[in-house]
């Protein structure tokens, strides 16, 4: 009987292998104002006589480096200002690379994109709509979430608000029946302009789920329930596409808690204006601009 032992991977290839195991977070800085204000660290890798293109050079190597052994790779925006924050808050060294890296993994949790091969220059402005879509997003549920019961009935307003939201949403897709629909929701608040936008494909079976992008329907509801809450403005307009048909605009404004559909004209008049300027914009070749459809009836928290 042979007892020789089995020859055993050489540990290196081993750890090679695990290594692919192991997720990887990229920090990425979204600009050269960001690039700047990290040089002030001496332990950044990069000095003030490189330029911020350096830097995406050779972070697009580093993903393609990791791509390239089979490692999954997250990226991520990093904000210096939050990594300030983060390490005064934690009482961290911020100028260390440890710091630097704890922070970056932590980054995973927040808006993050995976690394597909794309150009680092077409991730950067991905990731800035990402953390855009998803400062939205927590506001306006910052919104539903403070403004509390009805004084009459007690009912929670925000969490009501959102379940009309909801049903808003599926009735003005169901609405403008089969194809693609894209719609942008816009709510001025005294914060910050909100504004979500929602891709969706319009079911074939009735009562069949709405489908939409990722999580997309979610921020476009919140954002539409935060208008309905709040009782303001704001505005709502759908696009949408058939085969074999003219793409169709309607259009709705939010007035006291409601949504009330807008005529042709007005359809018109705000797809054709310049929102800067208020000077008119020609209109799109082969566009029908119709009037919105009733799709809602006074919530029991609307005002007078």
């Amino acid at each position: 009987m042979n007892t020789t032992p089995k020859p055993s991977r050489p540990t290196s290839r081993l750890r090679r292998e695990l290594r692919r195991e192991v997720p990887s977070t990229v920090g990425l800085l979204a600009d050269a104002r960001d690039f700047a204000a990290m040089r002030n660290y001496r332990s950044f890798a990069f000095d003030h006589h490189d330029e911020y293109t350096d830097y995406l050079r050779h972070v697009d190597a580093l993903l393609r480096s990791l791509a390239a052994q089979g490692i999954h790779t997250t990226v991520a925006l990093f904000d210096p200002d939050e990594y300030a924050d983060y390490c005064a808050d934690h009482g961290l060294d911020p100028d260390s690379a440890p710091t630097r890296t704890r922070f970056t993994a932590e980054l995973a949790c927040g808006p993050a994109l995976p690394y597909t091969g794309q150009p680092v220059e077409e991730l950067v402005p991905l990731l800035v709509d990402a953390a855009a879509r998803q400062a939205t997003w927590e506001y306006a549920g910052a919104v539903l979430a403070g403004i509390g019961e009805c004084a009459d009935c007690g009912e929670d307003i925000g969490r009501a608000s959102f379940e009309r939201a909801s049903t808003l949403v599926r009735r003005l897709v169901d609405g403008a029946g089969p194809g693609h629909h894209h719609l942008v929701c816009s709510i001025p608040t005294e914060e910050q302009q909100l504004i979500a936008v929602l891709h969706a494909e319009a079911p074939d079976e009735p009562g069949a789920p709405l489908r939409a992008e990722g999580r997309d329907q979610l921020d476009f509801v919140t954002v539409l329930a935060a208008g309905l809450a709040l009782g303001g403005a704001g505005g709502l307009v759908l696009r949408s596409s058939t085969e074999g048909f003219h793409d169709r605009v309607h259009g709705w404004r939010l007035d006291h808690g409601r949504l009330l559909p807008l005529s042709a004209a007005a359809v018109f008049d705000a797809y054709c204006t310049d929102a800067d300027t208020g000077e008119p914009v020609a209109p799109e070749p082969g566009v029908e601009y119709c009037p919105g459809y009733e799709v809602d009836t006074p919530g029991p928290h609307a005002r007078p």
